[in-house]
């Protein structure tokens, strides 16, 4: 399984550009590239999919057990002529003192060499420390070859070159010249999702192109050949009689998108048929068993929410009758009954009883742990592992709520408590993983089909 990991000496230093641009590049060239993103991450795979035209999965060691990362790593992978894993942060950063879950922690779980991105504004004769310290920090990290990023120029790139060459025995593989028509918009959850922006395939071609022309990828393949063999972990299999089959509404389109691929695929072969709901045009919910409304930017679409009065209505009958309904950060804020932005304030779906109010800095962010409350309509009873990112909050709801998770890290909806729970819904601020034994999908399957077979009762 040829695998190179993408690291950098430091956040914002251009790694998720570039692994765009040689996720584009190899697929331009007619090589199956299979792209990986460290951490809870919904934007960026978005468009590393987009560029490898293969679906990106998250490898993180909060949400997933060390064995859960291998599998899904070598159930991806299989196939592919390379694998490429875009870290978060820098190489060595992480929560742990001990580095346990860094992306070194991960390159070598994976046994993965490493190309170091280094931002090199401004720098000359100093980059040489910088790699050496790098390389001497951990002898166990293979770093493999560095790509220069953000250069000034033809001379600043001699020098550079020259430096390196001198004192280090680590090769150039690229060096990438500052370039601000590779630069994506952000906007407050950071890149643009790749699912909303019209011109995004011409952009990726663009930065395919630019990253092509001053990146050497065979010698990237190279790299990626020398990783060592693996032994390919077999998937676990239940044992279980395929369950009865069912369908599941999704909310997928320019508001909402915010999916792990391992979960789209564990609801695939959990025997549930999805169906695309776009919450933006269509005028009611499809005949389902259950609803799924994940993340995303309803604040931005408010006003075609809001216009979008017989599907609010629609949603909103169902799951007061009963429909089984999961809905995470975005969902919440769409179930509300109105959604504040900007001075502005426009209706939402109502099932929810209480008000969304966009803030400008974050409200909860990074990691989160929960506890289930013993009154969640799941039955869920060990901590879950989770992570949240929003910058709106939950006002004026009832006193009397009932939540089925404890925040014991994070915010949620209070700093105390998360997941509404009313009728058949459940709605949280935070983000879980899907699949595994601490997911979700295994739960809300479960009142999915209990409550098919009551209606068929």
């Amino acid at each position: 399984m040829p695998r190179v990991f993408i690291s950098a000496a430091h956040k914002s230093s251009g790694k998720t550009t570039l692994t765009l641009g040689l996720c584009a590049a190899l697929h331009a060239r007619g090589h199956a590239v299979q792209p990986f993103k460290k951490g809870p991450d919904y934007i960026d795979p978005l468009w590393l999919g987009m560029a490898a035209q293969r679906p990106c999965y998250n490898l993180d060691f909060h949400m997933m057990q060390r064995s859960e990362i291998e599998r899904q790593f070598a159930s991806a992978a299989t196939g592919a002529r390379i694998s490429l894993i875009e870290g978060n942060k820098g190489l060595y950063d992480g929560l742990d003192l001990d580095g346990s879950n860094s992306n070194a922690a991960l390159a070598k779980l994976l046994g993965a060499p490493v190309v170091l991105v280094i931002d090199a504004r401004g720098m000359t004769r100093g980059v040489a420390p910088l790699i050496l310290g790098y390389q001497a920090f951990d002898p166990d990290i293979r770093i493999a070859g560095l790509i220069l990023n953000n250069l000034g120029g033809s001379r600043h790139e001699s020098k550079l070159r020259a430096v390196i060459e001198h004192y280090t025995e680590i090769e150039v593989i690229g060096a990438v010249q500052h370039d601000a028509s590779m630069q994506i918009a952000e906007r407050h959850l950071g890149l643009v999702p790749a699912n909303e922006q019209q011109a995004a395939l011409a952009r990726i071609r663009h930065v395919g192109e630019r990253i092509a022309a001053q990146v050497d990828l065979d010698r990237l393949l190279v790299i990626a050949d020398s990783a060592p063999a693996r032994e390919v972990v077999p998937a676990e299999r239940s044992g279980q009689a395929v369950p009865e089959r069912v369908r599941v509404a999704i909310a997928h389109d320019p508001a909402f998108g915010f999916y792990y691929s391992e979960d789209l695929d564990s609801l695939r072969s959990s025997n549930v048929e999805l169906v695309e709901l776009d919450t933006l045009h269509a005028d009611t919910l499809p005949e389902v068993d259950g609803l799924i409304i994940g993340g995303g930017f309803p604040e931005v679409f408010m006003d075609e929410l809001e216009a979008n009065i017989p599907l609010r209505a629609s949603i909103r009958t169902a799951i007061e009758a009963g429909l089984p309904t999961y809905a995470e950060c975005g969902g919440l804020m769409y179930l509300s009954r109105r959604l504040s932005w900007q001075g502005r304030t426009c209706e939402m779906v109502g099932v929810v009883p209480g008000d969304t109010v966009m803030h400008e800095r974050p409200v909860g962010r990074g990691y989160a742990s929960l506890q289930p409350t013993g009154v969640d309509r799941w039955r869920e009873s060990v901590r879950i592992p989770a992570h949240e990112f929003h910058y709106s909050s939950l006002e004026n709801l009832p006193a009397d709520s009932i939540y089925a998770y404890q925040v014991k890290r994070g915010h949620g909806i209070d700093g105390v408590h998360d997941g509404y729970q009313q009728y058949n819904l459940l709605a949280a601020y935070v983000h879980r993983r899907g699949s595994g034994e601490q997911g979700w999908i295994a739960p809300f399957l479960n009142q999915v089909r209990a409550h098919k077979a009551c209606a068929a009762a």
